[in-house]
């Protein structure tokens, strides 16, 4: 009976030792109470509580996780619904204001975040919603985080996953889209058919240019080149008469001139009856020894009035003829 007893004893004694040990892992935190009151906060590793007066009434996890926010209406400024939901990624900052603070710290979270979810849709407008989206989490988790203070929980961020506006809506949207797409079709269009026309001016204009170039270029060029002919021509003139000059120096080049211009003055008169039916002759035109004569007269005059004007004195010192 006795040992029976004993061994009943000590087994229970067994089991106390044992109920009282605890292992707490890491990143956890446990929540003691004695009898009925806070005690302390366990941390990670091995402790030991006193079996029926000592208990873990708290079990928390300090790793971040992830919460997801049920989709819910939200109005916008512009009075349009739209249903949105999101994901917010939680953490235990403070185990014991977690246990105390308030009753379902997950539950309290979430639906704050709900309810700041629809008062940040309701400041802006539909459009805003889709472009601002950064903007709305960081509202969304500066307001979770000043609320949650006295819950021992930090909000780390929060992101909207999905927003479905009214199929009105996303209809209008659609068509707004397409409409905006063809507008931009008609400008890239019109803009490229405007610098076509642009490319086009300049080029018959760089064409006109060029070719005003050209043709001055052309001007320039024959008017150098009939300069050139007409000095060329002088010049050759010029040394013509000056060899002329010089074989009518020498001897017996006075007699030679005067022989070629009586052949020049008798072949004028041959021209002249070939080129035209009209013509006014000397009386003497029949005889060709007059013709050749009244050749050699004109000479001798010019010959004359040079030789006249070489030895006529110039200055004061010429003489007038007095009557």
């Amino acid at each position: 009976m006795f040992p029976l007893f004993f061994l009943v004893l000590g087994f229970v004694g067994i089991l106390v030792i044992f109920k009282g040990i605890k292992i707490v892992p890491q990143q956890q935190a446990w929540i003691v109470e004695k009898l009925g009151r806070f005690d302390r906060k366990l941390e990670p590793g091995l402790n030991l509580l006193i079996p029926f007066i000592e208990r873990v009434a708290y079990k928390h996890s300090l790793k971040e996780f992830a919460h997801e926010v049920q989709e819910q209406p939200a109005i916008t400024r512009d009075n349009v619904t739209m249903m949105m939901d999101g994901i917010i990624y939680l953490r235990i900052i403070d185990p014991v204001q977690a246990s105390y603070g308030v009753a379902d710290p997950i539950y309290a979270v979430s639906q704050l975040a709900q309810t700041s979810m629809r008062s940040e849709i309701g400041k802006l407008s539909l459009d805003q919603c889709f472009e601002e989206r950064e903007t709305l989490n960081a509202n969304i988790v500066t307001a979770l985080n000043l609320a949650s203070q006295t819950w021992g929980i930090q909000c780390m961020r929060y992101e909207i996953k999905n927003i479905t506006p009214p199929s009105t809506v996303l209809k209008a949207m659609e068509l707004q889209v397409a409409a905006e797409r063809q507008k931009r079709a008609e400008i890239l269009q019109s803009e490229g058919l405007r610098q076509s026309k642009i490319n086009m001016a300049e080029g018959s204009k760089q064409e006109i240019v060029l070719n005003s170039e050209a043709s001055q270029t052309d001007q320039v060029n024959r008017a150098r080149g009939e300069a050139d002919a007409i000095v060329a021509v002088a010049e050759a003139t010029a040394k013509g008469i000056e060899m002329i000059a010089a074989a009518i120096a020498h001897k017996g080049g006075e007699e030679a001139i005067a022989l070629r211009v009586a052949e020049q003055y008798v072949s004028a008169f041959e021209k002249l009856a070939k080129t035209s039916t009209t013509m006014l002759l000397p009386a003497n035109a029949h005889e060709t020894g007059s013709m050749v004569a009244q050749a050699l007269t004109v000479f001798d005059q010019i010959k004359s009035r040079q030789n006249d004007a070489r030895t006529a004195p110039t200055g004061p010192w010429k003489k007038t003829d007095a009557n």
